[in-house]
């Protein structure tokens, strides 16, 4: 996916506010991108764009030789979106909220296999007929992930879906994401404003600030798990925060490597 000159913002109490102001970006398709800021700096409103649940002002997002808002583009290029809050419906059960949306009429040997290892792959055999109310916060992220990778995309939009669960079910999620990223080797890109969270999983690691691309951090040699506690990754998220906290951002710094001390070109 690449990103070009993109602009967004939003008429508030009678005045405009820029929220994307030219942001440039370009992800792999079998990577996990993770867009890490402060609130307010435009993580969230990328996302939308890029799912197309919004419309830019300006710029483009293209997928290959085509652009995210041609119908042929959406066909071929398909998104499945994880919010902060799962969104299921309460009154169906596990099964069918992982199958809504997709459900055809009557139910075939072929989606029932698919179903089965949605289950497995996502943690949630056994709880096929549980509905909502009688599950944890994590088993409730779990089912809309499965109802994610039921339409079967080729990127999944991931927008802060560990942030409101505990310490340790936030972990042990995150260590599942990539277990299905390791299985399926789906592009994904995932908001967050943990930098922790960001060491864990991504691959590749994009610093926002006030509406555009800040330092990007290329992290692909480094094997999961990861150990945050080496000297390493605590050397590198001292970086990230400083990164974060400076006034002013630029396109053209992108780590390229532990240790290295000096910023690459992109």
């Amino acid at each position: 996916m690449k990103i070009t000159d993109l602009k967004k913002g939003y008429q508030v109490s009678g005045h405009f506010l820029p929220v994307l102001k030219g942001l440039n970006l370009e992800t792999e398709d079998h990577g996990i991108t993770v867009v890490l800021g402060r609130s307010g700096c435009g993580k969230t409103t990328l996302l939308r764009l890029v799912a197309g649940l919004e419309k830019a002002d300006g710029g483009s997002i293209r997928w290959g030789d085509c652009e995210n808002h041609d119908s042929d583009c959406q066909n071929s290029h398909k998104t499945g979106v994880i919010f902060q809050e799962p969104r299921l419906m309460p009154w169906l059960t596990v099964e069918k909220n992982i199958l809504f949306g997709v459900q055809k009429k009557g139910r075939d040997g072929t989606e029932e296999e698919r179903l089965k290892q949605l289950l497995t792959l996502t943690g949630l055999t056994g709880f096929e007929k549980a509905r909502p109310s009688q599950l944890s916060g994590g088993m409730r992220q779990r089912v809309a992930l499965a109802r994610a990778l039921a339409y079967e995309p080729g990127y999944l939009l991931m927008d802060e879906p560990f942030a409101a669960l505990d310490y340790f079910t936030r972990a042990q999620m995150q260590q599942e994401l990539l277990n299905i990223y390791r299985i399926q080797k789906k592009g994904i890109l995932f908001v967050t404003h943990s930098i922790e969270e960001a060491l864990t999983i991504g691959t590749h690691i994009v610093v926002l600030e006030d509406g555009i691309c800040g330092r990007e951090y290329h992290l692909e040699t480094l094997a999961f798990p990861r150990d945050l506690l080496s000297g390493e990754m605590i050397g590198l998220k001292r970086e990230l925060e400083e990164t974060i906290n400076e006034k002013k951002n630029t396109c053209t710094d992108t780590y390229t490597g532990i240790g290295s001390g000096i910023p690459g070109r992109m």
